[in-house]
């Protein structure tokens, strides 16, 4: 049987598109590399820092669930007996 898993979604692009902001634009804000703020735009990271969240969250003044969103793993469903 197989076991699904929580799901975390990046939603950094759409946070980008609702402002029309440029990852070229949010890499100068945040002082993070273009080349980082490519991968996260993208979704191609597999892990953030804490230090890189908060340069995030500081600079759209939101909290960490506006930027990604936990969708949890479906409770298994027992058979009926």
């Amino acid at each position: 049987m197989r076991r699904e898993q929580a799901v975390l979604t990046n939603r950094l692009s759409r946070l980008m598109g609702e402002r029309r902001l440029s990852i070229a634009k949010v890499a100068r804000g945040t002082g993070m590399s273009y080349r980082a703020m490519y991968d996260l735009y993208h979704a191609k990271s597999v892990q953030i820092h804490l230090d890189t969240l908060d340069k995030l969250c500081t600079y759209f003044q939101v909290g960490p669930e506006q930027i990604f969103e936990w969708h949890p793993a479906p409770t298994p469903q027992h058979e009926a007996q």
